[in-house]
């Protein structure tokens, strides 16, 4: 937990910039609203106050509130993969180019970012469509305090 805290902390440093991307993200957010309905099954958004903003109350995956700007595997007590710790620990943030990256291919995501050919994801689900990947950024984006 220490260790993910510190991780973290310098994401927050190192992603001064994509906080202020993620007003600008590419996509659409109204459409991303739409295609997040497939994200509920395993997904939720809760802000710091404890309001479920998106989705049902799933915990398979972690909660996205907050995820544009933010470093890889920090969710607090949610068990990630060791890919996905792996990917934390070189430095990964949630831009909208790694976002749209992960969701179109999780593990060969993790596989390019962290160097290792035997990095495997949690996630299975696979975003198909490119500009849909966007406009899920978008949306995850505009529920993220400023």
């Amino acid at each position: 937990m220490k260790r993910n805290l510190v991780l973290f902390a310098a994401g927050l440093l190192a992603a001064g910039p994509a906080f202020s991307e993620s007003h600008g993200a590419s996509g659409d957010a109204g459409a991303g609203e739409k295609a997040f309905r497939q994200c509920t099954a395993c997904h939720v958004v809760v802000n710091d106050a404890g309001e479920t903003l998106a989705g049902r109350n799933a915990r398979t995956g972690p909660n996205l509130y907050g995820i544009a700007g933010r470093a890889a595997g920090s969710v607090e007590d949610y068990r990630y993969s060791s890919g996905m710790q792996a990917a934390a620990a070189a430095g990964v943030i949630w831009t909208e180019e790694n976002f749209v990256n992960y969701v179109q291919g999780p593990t060969a995501f993790l596989r390019q970012a962290t160097g290792d050919s035997g990095a495997r994801s949690k996630m299975t689900y696979r975003v198909r469509d490119e500009q849909e990947a966007k406009d899920l950024y978008a949306y995850l984006a505009s529920l993220s305090a400023e």
